[in-house]
């Protein structure tokens, strides 16, 4: 066991310093591993107290273009919500991070890599899936599910008192009433005073949103431009601000949705290992482009692609909530919406106002809209006496099934 090299995904914070420490002292070498996904969170310094403490090597990998190009926008084109409310920022970002992790481990020639998720939640699951899908002889620190870690660290008072007596810098600060999790899709809030599904949250929880009662009484009118279901430009009407670049337009959604109140949702949701949790997300920039990209769809897609690509929503964002990024279901899904968003193209005109999207308009070169069909003022080439077969036809069956039960 000594001298093996382990690569730990390392965040800064208490569990996983407690981790690269309980590492150290059973004999390996450690390489730390940051992920830079938008958190906002001073990375460097975490960098110096991975050193501090005694990892031989600390990586910083700055991933946030491509969480949003190879992430973010993918499941933005297929749509994926799980349980019709949760847009997947964390199950979207384990495998990106788990995905780095290892080629790292490829780099420092070793196979052996560790993380801090608990054995409890969603990310234990999508972290290890990963890690297995591409690096099939990978081997596993999980210490939240390691005997002897369990029985040495019962708690939190248990990891404060082992940093304390290995020098390990804790900040001085009380505990938060619940966990957070940020990155560049949104801002995950659970555990506390958050378990208990039948109270409100308190509005000191946000970080990326205003509260709708205090954000502007004006709307801010924004374009959002689409090209084969991807979001290539924004255009601020209201502050004149336009935006190309994947990463800046997401960044720059975020910052204008979110003081407009944007992209808050509570929600109770079914982890896949069994149990139920309360998870409390703010998506801003998330949700406008769902909301925008929906729309322009009702534009563009035929009604029986859309209506099948729809049935398969829900397995496809179970897939990426349970950690099945990489899963060959995944991709051939993922394969078959991407054909879907052919002819997505096109401008939604929306407006933000207090927590709101309203939309102000769409157009498409692709449009299957005719209006001189759908019109009510005028025949068109609709011919409306066809309906008198259609129906007759479409009723056959439900005559026949009225037949039999007089019979009865």
């Amino acid at each position: 066991m000594a001298n093996q090299k382990v690569i730990l995904a390392y965040s800064g914070g208490l569990d996983t310093s407690v981790i690269l420490k309980w590492l150290l002292n059973k004999g390996y070498d450690v390489v730390c591993y940051l992920a830079d996904l938008g958190q906002k969170e001073d990375l460097n310094a975490a960098k110096e107290k991975a050193l501090k403490i005694g990892a031989s090597k600390v990586y910083i990998e700055d991933v946030k273009k491509e969480f949003v190009t190879d992430f973010i926008f993918p499941a933005l084109r297929a749509n994926a919500v799980y349980e019709g409310k949760y847009l997947l920022g964390t199950s979207m970002a384990r495998p990106l991070i788990a995905k780095k992790q290892i080629e790292i481990a490829r780099k420092e020639k070793t196979n052996i890599v560790s993380h801090g998720a608990t054995g409890k939640g969603n990310d234990q699951v999508r972290f290890e899936m990963t890690y297995m899908t591409l690096m099939p002889d990978v081997k596993i620190i999980a210490p939240w599910k390691d005997d002897e870690f369990l029985n040495q660290f019962q708690g939190r008072e248990a990891m404060l008192e082992f940093s304390e007596k290995n020098g390990i810098p804790v900040k001085a600060t009380k505990k938060a009433p619940w966990s957070s999790d940020p990155n560049l899709m949104h801002i995950s809030y659970e555990a506390g005073i958050l378990e208990d599904p039948n109270m409100a949250y308190p509005e000191e929880l946000f970080e990326l949103t205003v509260s709708p009662q205090k954000a502007p009484d004006k709307e801010t009118e924004i374009e959002i431009h689409f090209e084969r279901g991807n979001p290539v430009k924004v255009v601020d009407k209201t502050n004149k601000v336009t935006k190309e670049d994947p990463l800046e337009l997401f960044q720059y959604l975020n910052d204008v949705a979110g003081k407009n109140g944007v992209g808050r949702t509570d929600v109770v949701e079914n982890r896949f290992v069994g149990m139920k949790s309360r998870g409390v997300y703010e998506t801003p920039a998330g949700t406008v482009l769902h909301t925008a990209h929906r729309d322009i769809e009702g534009l563009t897609m035929d009604r029986e692609v859309m209506h099948l690509r729809d049935s398969l929503i829900p397995k496809f964002a179970e897939l990426i909530y349970n950690g099945f990024w990489y899963a060959p279901e995944k991709e051939f899904l993922q394969a078959a919406f991407d054909k879907s968003q052919e002819y997505v193209s096109g401008i939604v005109k929306l407006a933000l106002y207090k927590g709101n999207i309203l939309f102000k308009g769409r157009s498409s070169p692709n449009s299957l809209y005719q209006q001189n069909i759908a019109s009510m003022d005028v025949h068109g080439r609709y011919d409306q006496k066809d309906a008198i077969g259609f129906i007759k036809l479409n009723a056959l069956r439900l005559r026949a099934s009225a037949k039999r039960l007089k019979i009865k």
